[in-house]
C-alpha cells in the first residue's frame, strides 16, 4: 500500500513538472457556483472581466454596474467572471447557494459566478497566484488589496489591465479599455 502511495505521489509531481508554466487564464479551470467544473479556456476569443467579489462590502453595489457591462457588451464578446472570495474581513460568509441566491435576487446577475475561493494567503488558488505573481503576471502582478478588484483579459487569454476595487466597472478608464479589446 505504501508503494502505491509513493508511485502515485510521484506521477503526481511528474505531471506538474510536464505541465509547463501557465501562459493564460485559459490554462485554468475553476468550479461554479452551480458545483460543475468550467474551463477558462471556453472564453477563448472573447474578452473577460475577472472580478473577485464580495456580499458584505461597501463595493459590492458594484455588482449593478458590472451587470450592467455584461448586458451591453456580452453580444460583442464580452465576458464577466465573479469570483467570490472570503479574504478580507469574512465578508463573503456564505455558501455558494447563499452567494447565489444573493447575486440574482438582489442584483439581478446573469453572468457566470465561480464558486468561492481564495484570492491571497496561504490557501491562494493557482489562478490567482498566476494573476499576482510578478514573474507570471509582470505588468499587472501584486497581491490583492480588497474586494472588486478588476483584471480584464484579452481574445486570447492576455492581461491587458487591472482597475482596484475604487475603480467603478462603470469608469470611463474601465469602458474604454473593454471597448478597445473589443474592437480588436
Amino acid at each position: 500500500m505504501r508503494k502505491l502511495a509513493l508511485v502515485t505521489l510521484f506521477l503526481a509531481l511528474a505531471a506538474t513538472a510536464f505541465a509547463g508554466t501557465p501562459k493564460s487564464i485559459y490554462d485554468f479551470t475553476l468550479r461554479t457556483i452551480d458545483g460543475d467544473h468550467t474551463a477558462l479556456s471556453s472564453y477563448q476569443g472573447k474578452v473577460v472581466l475577472l472580478v473577485n467579489v464580495a456580499s458584505r462590502c461597501g463595493f459590492t453595489p458594484q455588482y449593478a454596474a458590472l451587470e450592467a457591462l455584461y448586458e451591453k457588451y456580452k453580444d460583442k464578446g464580452l465576458v464577466i467572471v465573479g469570483v467570490p472570495a472570503n479574504n478580507f474581513m469574512s465578508q463573503e460568509p456564505g455558501t455558494d447557494a447563499e452567494i447565489k441566491t444573493f447575486c440574482t435576487g438582489k442584483y439581478n446577475v446573469t453572468f457566470p459566478i465561480m464558486s468561492k475561493l481564495s484570492v491571497k494567503g496561504d490557501d491562494i488558488t493557482p489562478l490567482y497566484q498566476f494573476l499576482t505573481s510578478k514573474d507570471t503576471n509582470p505588468k499587472f502582478g501584486g497581491d490583492i488589496q480588497w474586494n472588486f478588484t478588476k483584471f480584464l483579459f484579452d481574445r486570447s487569454g492576455a492581461p491587458i489591465a487591472r482597475f482596484e476595487p475604487a475603480t467603478k466597472p462603470d469608469s470611463p478608464e474601465v469602458i474604454t479599455a473593454i471597448e478597445a479589446a473589443l474592437g480588436k
